[in-house]
């Protein structure tokens, strides 16, 4: 299995991702583990990733030009190794209520992306590579990471 995280903070996936089953798991090559830094794909001079909402509003929101370079990015990469496109799974508290039933199903799969945000929101234009979106529950957390890291070790756990 191939798993891409789309994240501001990598380093948050070291220890929980490098450790325990999970980690013997990338180790024996049963998982393809990748965490992209979607910083690293902004245009703009400073590397901003957030935004204000073009229609007002209070917050920034992720822009969609990083994160939709940085997704394309993890494919073209996914795909020289014959990796198919797989789900792409936007962590949000508006999302749906992840269960074990959606762990088991998410078992099965091949490839797939975990995109983490920060700020109020993402640009509507994120969710145009979006397959599913899921939330913990009905809690807002500061940031994408954490589901991300629950979600894969309930698959894998």
């Amino acid at each position: 299995m191939k798993i891409d995280v789309l994240s501001l903070f990598p380093e948050m996936f070291t220890g929980p991702m490098h450790d325990s089953i999970i980690g013997k798991a990338i180790e024996n090559q049963i998982i393809d583990f990748n965490v992209t830094n979607f910083r690293e794909f902004t245009t703009d001079k400073h590397n901003h990733v957030d935004d204000y909402p073009f229609g007002g509003g209070a917050g920034m929101l992720l822009q969609a030009q990083p994160i939709l370079d940085a997704f394309e990015h993890t494919q073209q990469e996914a795909h020289a190794k014959g990796i198919p496109d797989g789900k792409v799974i936007l962590m949000d508290p508006a999302g749906k209520q992840f269960k074990q039933t959606d762990a088991e199903e998410l078992a099965k799969s091949e490839h797939l992306t975990f995109i983490c945000g920060h700020y109020e929101g993402y640009d509507e234009r994120i969710r145009s590579i979006v397959t599913d979106e899921y939330s913990l529950g009905d809690y807002v957390l500061t940031g994408g990471e954490l589901p991300a890291m629950v979600m894969i070790d309930a698959f894998h756990g």
